[in-house]
């Protein structure tokens, strides 16, 4: 069984076929059951951001593992598999090992070096690990890309240099309104991304902030923390939006609903500038809206399109090598996992022949005083540990480089071991630290 990534991104997709496969946060535990019930498929998890869709799975086989990912994804998003495969990347093995931990360093985001996609990564695996999706393989896999991403962020700076999706909508704001300072601004949405825009908009110096949120309770405790810090700020339903807009500099819509949540006919004629953060996907807001007068649409589609070609301004170089050394540390270590048992099926066939050798010297010398008895099983149960020493701590070292899984067959052949017998898994330190 082998890892394997299967996703599309703003790399690959533009955003109507990004919108099409976006999976909501109410809908993945959905796709992740269906993807286990797939034969070929044994683990996953499943990452759904602003701007990737990526099933990370551990499957029987490479084809068979591909056709049923791409099946699932094709049927949720509506799309036939050949439109799906124009768009689609895929990553296997240590590839996909190295996608999972450049991705988790935010070094495929669109802002590269973003710290968001850390906790995105997260959260995807607390979902998938609640749904049950989740087994060793993932397990070490996402908590390994955890630490690398925060490793790379550590030891790089990029937290601090980088920005987001939403500072870098802000900015494009800030530079259409020629200022935020002493502006209202109208947040619809109060998820995470919504706390992310009031952040940064109370650092940029808005005047105030009004909340809109379908669940009033939410967008009431959003606005309550701004307030707390210092800026006036209200929550509302989403029944008047009309009139919130009306009286706004700045909408920041990101509700991470199936569908538009402001509407044409919210947006009545401007007598000011109005600039619209449409950061939903799908999209929250009406295209149309950026045909208005004096209503500018700042959306994912134009951020990808600034984003795409201009400098990072970042020292990424240092970052790619952690991502190295740390695929090379984690691939090292999982061939080396792969020949223990192996090792401890050594081990134990060791030990059987010695117990019973033992046992037939007992029959032939029943007189044998106990203390010497006692002595000479003590001694060839050393020598035979001295005689493998070696040889095991040698298959361990050699196992963790590349073509290492052969030294482990070399052992089995030789000394007709079978590492899936029941002794070989249950009694897997047997003998390990004599």
């Amino acid at each position: 069984m082998s890892v394997i990534a299967v996703g599309l991104s703003h790399q690959s997709a533009d955003l109507r076929v990004l919108e099409r496969a976006t999976v909501p946060a109410n809908e993945v535990g959905k796709i992740l059951d269906e993807l286990m019930h797939r034969s070929n498929v044994v683990e996953a998890t499943l990452v759904s951001t602003c701007n990737r869709v990526e099933v990370y799975a551990v499957v029987q086989a490479f084809h068979g593992g591909l056709a049923d990912i791409v099946d699932v994804l094709g049927r949720h998003s509506g799309l036939d598999t050949a439109e799906l495969y124009e768009h689609l990347y895929v990553h296997y093995a240590a590839a996909a090992v190295e996608h999972l931990f450049s991705v988790t360093a935010g070094l495929d985001s669109m802002v590269v070096g973003e710290s968001q996609i850390l906790g995105q990564v997260r959260n995807a695996y607390g979902t998938a690990r609640e749904a049950g999706t989740v087994g060793r393989t993932m397990h070490e896999l996402v908590q390994r890309a955890l630490r690398v991403g925060k490793r790379v962020h550590a030891e790089t700076g990029l937290d601090a240099a980088g920005g987001s999706v939403v500072s870098e909508a802000l900015a494009d704001a800030d530079r259409l309104l020629d200022g935020l300072a002493g502006r209202t601004a109208l947040l619809v949405g109060a998820g995470s991304m919504g706390g992310l825009a009031a952040a940064a908009l109370r650092r940029a110096g808005i005047g105030e902030i009004v909340v809109a949120n379908r669940t009033e309770a939410t967008g009431a405790r959003l606005a309550e923390l701004q307030r707390a810090a210092g800026v006036p700020a209200t929550s509302v339903g989403l029944g008047d939006l009309a009139d919130h807009v009306a009286a706004a500099d700045l909408v920041v819509a990101c509700t991470g609903a199936t569908g538009t949540v402001v509407e044409l006919d919210a947006v009545r004629p401007r007598t000011r500038p109005l600039v619209v953060c449409d950061l939903g996907l799908p999209r929250d807001v009406d295209a149309a809206i950026g045909d208005l007068d004096l209503v500018t649409i700042v959306d994912l589609e134009h951020l990808q399109r600034r984003l795409a070609d201009s400098p990072a301004g970042l020292d990424t170089r240092r970052a790619g090598e952690i991502v190295a050394e740390e695929v090379r540390g984690y691939l090292a270590t999982q061939r080396s996992a792969e020949v223990t048992p192996t090792v401890t099926a050594l081990r134990r066939r060791a030990a059987e022949v010695v117990d019973a050798e033992l046992l037939r010297l007992d029959s032939r010398l029943p007189d044998v005083d106990a203390r010497v008895r006692g002595e000479v099983a003590q001694t060839v149960r050393r020598v035979v540990d001295k005689l493998l020493h070696t040889p095991t701590v040698r298959v361990k070292e050699l196992a963790s480089g590349p073509g290492g899984a052969e030294y482990a067959e070399a052992l089995r052949e030789l000394f007709g071991l079978d590492p899936t017998a029941p002794a070989a898994i249950t009694n897997t330190t047997d003998g390990e630290h004599r």
